[in-house]
């Protein structure tokens, strides 16, 4: 089992800036990749970013790159979600995930094994 604790939310105004951690722990061995997603009220939760463990790909939706950006600290067993220029359109749930597997396209939800608890991420115009 892996045990993922996001922190880092909070309420920034629009134009600002936060910056999300999520610290794994348990069989972090087993891990080869992860993600962050999001919820916003009223909608389906939607992929963020994504990295793999080791190699350091980095990928993003359309609707964060150039403002996001998805590290990794493999030594502290923590994933960041660096946000920038924030719009009140990325007010949500932030949610981080991991996944054992590499075989499906890092966007897909049902790919990660496990998942935090989320943390609040609100933008005020």
């Amino acid at each position: 089992q892996v045990q993922l604790v996001e922190s880092g939310g909070g309420l920034v105004q629009a134009g600002g800036s936060l910056r999300l951690s999520c610290a794994a722990s348990g069989r972090t061995f087993s891990i080869k990749a992860m993600g962050w997603f999001r919820q916003a009220p009223g909608k389906e939760r939607e992929y963020v970013a994504a990295t793999s463990w080791s190699g350091g790909r980095t990928y993003y939706a359309d609707s964060v790159k150039g403002r996001f950006t998805i590290s990794r600290d493999n030594a502290k067993n923590t994933v960041y979600l660096e946000m920038n220029s924030l719009k009140p359109e990325d007010t949500a749930v932030y949610y981080c995930a991991a996944r054992g597997s590499t075989a499906q396209s890092f966007t897909v939800q049902a790919s990660y094994d496990y998942w935090g608890q989320g943390t609040q991420v609100t933008v005020s115009s």
